[in-house]
């Protein structure tokens, strides 16, 4: 009689684990996806910062050699 009933159960136990596992594993992945995302946004400012930086230097330098060539002309 105890064969019978230990052997669902053991099933049972697995299907459990197995389910608690796929769930972990979902919820890292949406955890990592989240994480991924944030780092992606990040980036992606930083990247923004970055390039309207480099533009607001390059165009003042550009304006400025243009003043300087200007001014010999006038």
């Amino acid at each position: 009689m105890i064969l019978p009933f230990r052997l669902p159960l053991l099933l049972l136990v697995k299907m459990m684990v197995m389910r608690m596992m796929m769930m972990m594993m979902m919820m890292m992945m949406m955890m990592m996806m989240m994480m991924m995302m944030r780092m992606m946004v990040v980036m992606v400012m930083m990247m923004v910062v970055v390039m309207m930086m480099t533009t607001k230097t390059t165009m003042n330098m550009l304006m400025r050699r243009r003043r300087i060539r200007r001014r010999p002309m006038t």
